[in-house]
């Protein structure tokens, strides 16, 4: 979950003994969670305000672990253990006081964090007496709650002035922060620039791994060149690919050199973290993250006859849904009509397949790559938006003509610029989906005199 903003997951996996036991895992909703540690660790005739306290520091404990992966990122098929000797008091199907019950019921959604941080705070505790910390006193709080301070008051003793209390967060399906599919040079999506972040970061305790100069989200060479070196400094195969292992030994060290999962973390801060897209895509959404899935949509219909086409409108409505539906149909995917990681995930490999599949000389108007372009690189489908930019020069003087060398320079990426601008698209000076699909509609018009581009008129069918 680290590359996201916390949430409160549906459900927890508790180991029921130390971590390399072989012990057994209970899954159970996270509310039943908190209530069982709740009425392990504290006693319902304890004042409500030491009891709201203590049930305030479980339930954010329990969400430090889940945000840090702290277990799952080091191989581990659960998220928290069932001992103090590393986590929080778990007694698998015990009963629950029943005022601990409806207390946790109004507060499990609840959970504490530094200001100007985003990630649930590691909230220590101990009981007080047979145990200290510098963290929270379980006693202690008795004490402060007769002398008639709050729960914010109490916590607020603890773990400094600077926290503060997130109300009803909203709770959902934990998913694995790793994106499900390998991430590699050209790659571009909001998980690239979450990975170029947690590197740089990691490069300031291991200054052999290069910095990444812009976390842009495009996974360019200077990302690669700081994989493989962090590849080849934690004894993994250097490959340049962030598979599953690479990006959980990544997870897991820049959650250490942070110390996100102690009492001094540095704090994740929101910059961190800013989505560059959303995670799901549904009905009624209008954004440039639908556009460009409609634009792989498109494609995939023109080539798939099951899949039904869509136009590039940046609207998801009642089409887009229906395309969508037809995919996930075809792909043995669950007909949600909603474009979640799998789908996105599965979207992204059959339009692959398509690049791989249709001969490049058997369309007139290239298909886009699935390689975002940018400055520094170097490759054929570069020499082709040059030329087509050139043309465009033509009828545009305003948009530079380049010359077709394959390089993406600083002459190129203004005239990226400019047509972006001429066109209605964020100036970045960066070719992805949507950038690409409009030069090479305007430079199909300019050519053919109307428009040929792949999934206009493919001719051309994909079966299997």
């Amino acid at each position: 979950m680290l590359t996201g903003t916390p949430y409160i997951p549906e459900t927890i996996t508790v180991h029921l003994g130390t971590p390399d036991s072989d012990a057994p895992n209970v899954t159970l909703d996270f509310a039943s969670y908190v209530k069982n540690v709740a009425s392990s660790e504290i006693f319902p005739t304890w004042p409500e305000n030491a009891l709201r306290a203590n049930i305030y520091a479980i339930t954010t404990f329990a969400l430090n672990r889940i945000y840090t992966e702290w277990y799952r990122s080091r191989g581990y098929d659960f998220d928290i253990t069932s001992t103090t000797q590393y986590d929080q008091k778990f007694i698998n199907g015990r009963e629950y006081f029943e005022n601990i019950s409806y207390l946790v019921d109004e507060l499990f959604n609840d959970y504490v964090r530094r200001q100007g941080s985003i990630e649930p705070l590691f909230t220590a505790f101990c009981n007080g007496t047979t145990t200290t910390c510098d963290g929270l006193s379980q006693w202690g709080t008795v004490t402060l709650a007769n002398r008639g301070m709050t729960p914010f008051e109490i916590l607020q003793y603890y773990y400094g002035d600077d926290i503060e209390i997130v109300k009803n967060a909203p709770v959902s399906t934990a998913l694995p922060s790793y994106p499900g599919m390998e991430l590699s040079l050209g790659s571009a999506r909001n998980d690239i620039k979450s990975l170029q972040i947690y590197l740089n970061r990691i490069s300031r305790n291991y200054p052999a791994i290069p910095k990444i100069p812009v976390a842009d989200g495009i996974f360019d060479t200077a990302t690669e060149a700081a994989v493989k070196k962090f590849q080849e400094v934690f004894g993994l195969a250097v490959t340049g690919v962030v598979d599953q292992a690479t990006w959980n030994r990544i997870t897991y060290i820049y959650t250490s050199v942070k110390r996100i999962a102690e009492l001094d973390s540095e704090g994740v801060h929101f910059e961190e973290i800013a989505p560059l897209e959303y995670d799901t895509l549904r009905f009624g959404m209008q954004n440039i993250a639908v556009s460009v899935m409609q634009y792989y949509l498109a494609v995939i219909g023109a080539y798939y006859e099951a899949v039904t086409p869509v136009e590039i409108t940046g609207y998801f409505g009642e089409k887009t849904e229906n395309s969508v539906k037809s995919f996930q149909r075809v792909f043995g995917l669950p007909q949600t009509g909603e474009i979640d990681r799998a789908t996105k995930n599965d979207i992204y490999r059959a339009y692959q397949g398509i690049i791989e599949s249709v001969p490049p000389d058997y369309t007139e108007v290239a298909l886009y790559p699935n390689t975002a372009l940018k400055e520094g690189v170097t490759s054929d489908s570069v020499r082709i938006i040059q030329e087509y930019l050139t043309l465009i020069n033509e009828t545009y003087p305003n948009i530079p003509a380049v010359n077709n060398t394959g390089y993406f320079g600083p002459l190129t990426k203004q005239s990226v610029i400019e047509f972006q601008k001429q066109f209605g698209i964020t100036p970045t000076g960066i070719v992805g989906a949507i950038t690409w699909d409009k030069i090479a509609e305007v430079y199909s018009d300019l050519k053919y005199g109307f428009d040929k581009r792949p999934y206009q008129n493919p001719g051309y069918t994909i079966t299997g």
